[in-house]
């Protein structure tokens, strides 16, 4: 069966055994909204949980819209006009407002990508300020929560009149779901509170994991850190298999990201009857796969429903390499992955450049066979980053039935960490 995954800007196409071929895994059909930007300007209008953007702008001096960076295919340019019309009508103009951008750690967004982001008029009319986590005389320390993370977020947010977020509602593989409070933890945190959020003392816990929001210390504590200087007004979308708006959700921090999240519930959950051999999946193509680091997101959230020892093919351009120096230092400068998994977990460790990321990895590796498909990372290179290298999918899978045998049974994915799989006992 010919299967198109996403990868990169244009996708990637597979050959996939029918005989061995048990399921694709797509996001449930979701119909978009018919006109989006009347749904933006209803939403703003008539939100949920608080009073419209237009009576919480009136009287303010200022105002700062925190927008996702260019990891996240947020539709901005269909978001953000209607949201800046109804500031200019409650008396803030465009040279009032700030789009601080929720890089979190990572790098900025400038020039024609952030044009591509915003579009070329509101990146010329707005003031744009990219969060830059290290840079300390841009935090402002608002205090310790009760679980100990020191809290210090970005001075541009903490100070405005007014507060906006603008994000998207996807599986994430740590806070359960994306959106919300995430864009304030840790899209505008400085780097030591990110660091403690992404401690194992709150990644370690089983339920910090995809689509997981109950008794999930990760977005536990995302959500109190986010009420410490909440927004006034969030605005998330859900998309579909298309990355069209299939819904939008403004108003309370709490009850409209709720509301999103109930609604993409419904969609992004995919059963199989049982765990495969080998599954198939991606980082969701451009703009979310330009980097290894982001790939393993794709990797970890197929775990469900491969087994253990089984084969995890991962197809994701990686165009901007393995991810920032200092992730790919630290993970590269790895003998072993155990022995890291353990030692980061001892008290007297010291913190290392994203380390989060390389502990939710070695869930991946030291479970399961990884083949990296890809572009943008020399093979020689691969078996640095505790991956084979495969020279295609099918290649991949071909190596993969060797070693588990002719029938060997595969799934895949082929939006990556866009769907939830699951195992459900009702199919079997």
């Amino acid at each position: 069966m010919q299967i198109t995954l996403e990868y990169g800007r244009f996708g990637l196409s597979a050959e996939i055994p029918d005989a061995n071929l048990v399921k694709v895994l797509n996001l449930s059909p979701a119909e978009p909204v018919a006109d989006p930007n009347a749904a933006i300007e209803h939403a703003i209008r008539n939100p949920i949980g608080t009073r419209s953007l237009t009576e919480l702008a009136q009287g303010k001096r200022d105002a700062c819209i925190v927008i996702c960076d260019v990891t996240r295919p947020v539709p901005n340019k269909t978001l953000l006009p209607p949201i800046l019309a109804a500031l200019t009508e409650a008396g803030i103009p465009r040279e009032k407002v700030t789009i601080l951008i929720a890089t979190g750690t990572h790098r900025p967004n400038e020039g024609a990508e952030l044009e591509g982001m915003i579009g070329k008029e509101i990146a010329e009319t707005c003031r744009i300020v990219n969060h830059v986590c290290t840079d300390k005389e841009a935090m402002q320390y608002l205090g310790t929560t009760d679980r100990g993370t020191p809290v210090n977020l970005n001075r541009a947010y903490c100070t405005a009149d007014l507060k906006l977020t603008v994000g998207l509602i996807e599986p994430h593989f740590m806070a359960g779901y994306s959106g919300g409070r995430k864009l304030i933890m840790p899209g505008i945190a400085a780097m030591e509170t990110v660091q403690a959020w992404h401690s194992p003392k709150f990644l370690e816990h089983p339920n910090a994991t995809n689509g997981i929001v109950k008794d999930n210390p990760v977005h536990e504590e995302s959500l109190t850190i986010a009420r410490m200087r909440p927004p006034d007004m969030i605005v998330d979308v859900t998309l579909n298999q298309q990355n069209e708006i299939t819904g939008i959700f403004a108003g309370d921090l709490w009850e409209a990201w709720r509301a999103g999240v109930a609604f993409a519930e419904k969609h992004v959950r995919v059963p199989l009857p049982e765990q495969v051999d080998i599954i198939i999946t991606t980082c969701a193509g451009a703009p979310l796969d330009a980097t290894f680091y982001q790939a393993i997101k794709g990797m970890v959230g197929a775990l469900p429903v491969v087994k253990p020892g089984g084969s995890v093919i991962i197809a994701a351009s990686c165009s901007e390499g393995v991810g920032s120096a200092g992730f790919s230092k630290a993970l590269t400068d790895i003998e072993d992955m155990g022995v890291f998994i353990d030692a980061i977990q001892q008290p007297d460790w010291t913190f290392i450049p994203e380390q989060w990321q390389i502990e939710e990895f070695g869930r991946v590796v030291l479970r399961n066979d990884v083949y990296l498909v890809c572009d943008g990372i020399p093979r020689e290179r691969h078996p640095d980053l505790f991956v084979q290298a495969a020279s295609s999918v099918e290649d991949a899978v071909a190596k993969s039935l060797t070693k588990y045998g002719p029938d060997a049974t595969i799934a895949v994915i082929p939006k990556g960490p866009y769907v939830i799989p699951y195992v459900s006992a009702s199919m079997a």
